[in-house]
């Protein structure tokens, strides 16, 4: 590799800096000084990812094409990266769930630093114990929604992302249920509560940032969603998997996706069909690509839609292995799928495991660690997926 070591060089003509192609290292240990200006100043055409320094706002800014213009770089607030204990990345929560077929629902929460492979630590503890609740969250606070505990199905409570520590009372759900499907923009969370036997197509909705009762939102297209996960961009939010009650599919099963608008009240439209019939299936997203991953019957089947269109899904890639009755959640680039079913009557019934896919690729599932034991039909979401991107 060649080095050029000079302090002041420029083209032969003119006053600009010559290119510098292919890749190029600065390892001055002292300082490196970008173009500044004030916001007057800024050029109008320039190639995206050009950096200068504007001087009115003291902060570093990129050009990010003709369309958006000119963007603040902005300290991120889980930038610095570590362990699951000590990690300031973007944080996954998951509470409840089923610890073997024949035990209570469980209390537990435990969390992740999605960034860093490793195995889950221990969060805190539910306001009661409960599983398959809904779970919607902004950056900073978590919000579990419902949930198949007798006596605790109209509940919702919360937990503070960046703390550790047991939820708190938030809150009652108008139609108590289970299996909800949750999502949340970077104010306000809409969910459904399955609420079998007695299905329904009910959307209500919660400011995450208050405490109070939820409201009625809309009606979904089609009755029943259940375990349909957190899809959501920072406008719209997906339905990805409904029962349908009067279907003669045993498992009543199906394919639809649907979805709304955070800022409107009012009903969801028909957004498009899954690769196939699915249920007890989990999805979530980043604030383009919205992916569901595994079902019932056991699969490692996952596809995809792009949030901001309307079509069918694509396949995506497989789990690592075959489960149902998971969770999960995603950062900017990643989502986890936590615990779930394994094939009905395996050796190990629930699982523990934790695996991950980059959202940008079409790949398959990887290990990315355990949980603090083996259970199913938890409750996850994130501090930065798409709804917050």
């Amino acid at each position: 590799m060649s080095e050029i070591n000079s302090s002041n060089f420029k083209k032969e003509h003119g006053d600009l800096a010559p290119d510098l192609v292919g890749v190029t290292e600065l390892t001055s240990p002292y300082f490196f000084v970008p173009p500044s200006g004030t916001t007057a100043e800024r050029p109008e055409d320039c190639e995206p990812g050009t950096l200068r320094f504007n001087t009115d706002i003291g902060s570093l800014e990129i050009f990010r094409g003709k369309t958006i213009g000119w963007e603040q770089i902005q300290r991120a607030d889980n930038q610095y990266l570590g362990d699951s204990t000590t990690g300031a990345g973007t944080r996954i929560i998951t509470g409840g769930g089923y610890k073997t077929p024949s035990a209570a629902n469980q209390n537990t929460i435990e969390y992740n630093t999605m960034e860093v492979p490793s195995n889950s630590v221990d969060f805190g503890d539910l306001t009661n114990i409960n599983a398959q609740m809904g779970a919607m969250s902004d950056r900073t606070r978590l919000v579990f929604v419902n949930g198949s505990e007798p006596g605790h199905k109209n509940v919702i409570q919360f937990v503070t992302i960046s703390s550790t520590g047991d939820a708190t009372d938030f809150g009652d759900v108008s139609i108590e249920g289970f299996g909800s499907y949750a999502g949340a923009a970077k104010t306000r969370g809409v969910f459904h509560a399955a609420n079998a036997p007695s299905y329904n197509n009910v959307l209500e909705y919660i400011t995450i940032q208050s405490q109070g009762n939820s409201v009625d939102f809309g009606d979904l297209v089609q009755v029943g969603a259940y375990r349909a996960g957190n899809v959501a961009s920072t406008t719209r939010g997906l339905v990805m998997g409904n029962y349908e009650p009067s279907t003669d599919d045993y498992y009543n099963r199906d394919d639809d996706i649907d979805f709304f608008t955070f800022a409107t009240l009012g009903n969801a439209l028909d957004f498009g069909d899954m690769t196939g019939v699915v249920s007890s299936t989990w999805s979530s997203s980043n604030s383009t690509r919205a992916v569901r991953y595994g079902n019932w019957p056991t699969s490692t089947t996952c596809d995809y839609v792009t949030i901001a269109t309307l079509g069918n899904a694509i396949d995506f890639g497989d789990l690592s292995r075959a489960s149902y009755n998971h969770s999960g959640g995603a950062s900017k680039t990643r989502i986890l799928r936590c615990g779930g079913n394994g094939p009905d009557n395996a050796p190990v019934y629930n699982q523990n495991t934790i695996d991950f896919i980059e959202i940008a690729t079409t790949g398959n599932f990887i290990d990315f660690g355990d949980m603090t034991q083996e259970i199913r039909n938890t409750s996850s979401n994130t501090s930065g997926h798409g709804g917050v991107a």
